[in-house]
């Protein structure tokens, strides 16, 4: 990924933008977003980081695997360590037997009026979406300089290929609406010189990750993980 520039007031950076602790005085990090155990190495150049509190960077780790092991798991069909196409994914799986048996737990089989077989998945939701609503607030302090602090006006994700023709075009189409982003936000220089932007698309590893970042009225935040899983994160004002 290339270096962008920022210029957006550093007084909104005071704060984890997860608990809204001022982090002056406590120990804080820098965090990768996306998380780094969802893309693959040799990583980009220039992976986004934003500063957060530690104990809130750390809590977030337990979410991060059970994610990153569902992916994969739905991906390769099984959650056999050895089928995994995500190699960190494989990783998480053998050293974790517990994970592993927990969403194996939540996989089924049905049979299609056909006559096929299909493999039914269930995801514990709520750590899938802690998970998106924390990489989706490190996109907004990055891109546009705004610490969304507030709880959303809701969190969303489904398979792109769950989606209808007509779905699949509003998710995948990005509209700036008529304004533009705070002037020296990473954003307005993305628009200006298109870079790392493809059709509006932020993209951190090809096939793996891809993101945007929205500011109308609202601000809503889309990702698309593995190539398999859309997302939405959406404030209103």
């Amino acid at each position: 990924m290339d270096q962008v520039a920022e210029f957006t007031d550093e007084r909104q950076k005071a704060w984890c933008v997860h608990c809204g602790r001022r982090l002056t005085g406590v120990e804080h990090s820098r965090d990768h977003v996306p998380s780094k155990s969802l893309l693959l190495k040799p990583y980009p150049d220039n992976l986004p980081v934003v500063p957060v509190c530690r104990s809130c960077n750390t809590g977030f780790a337990p979410d991060e695997e059970y994610l990153l092991a569902f992916l994969g798991s739905v991906l390769a069909g099984s959650t056999d360590p050895e089928k995994q196409v995500h190699g960190n994914a494989a990783r998480v799986l053998t050293r974790n037997p517990s994970l592993r048996a927990r969403i194996e737990s939540a996989r089924s089989e049905l049979q299609t009026s056909s006559g096929e077989k299909r493999i039914i998945w269930k995801p514990e939701v709520e750590r899938i979406d802690r998970v998106l609503l924390k990489n989706a607030r490190g996109h907004a302090i990055f891109e546009i300089g705004e610490p969304m602090l507030e709880p959303p006006a809701y969190v969303r994700s489904a398979p792109l290929e769950a989606l209808t023709v007509e779905q699949r075009a509003g998710f995948e189409g990005i509209d700036f609406g008529p304004g533009w982003p705070e002037v020296g936000s990473r954003m307005t220089s993305r628009m200006l010189t298109r870079q790392d932007l493809a059709n509006g698309w932020v993209v951190v590893q090809e096939g793996l990750y891809r993101y945007a970042v929205m500011q109308t009225s609202a601000i809503l935040v889309k990702a698309v993980l593995f190539g398999y899983l859309a997302t939405e994160i959406l404030w209103e004002p």
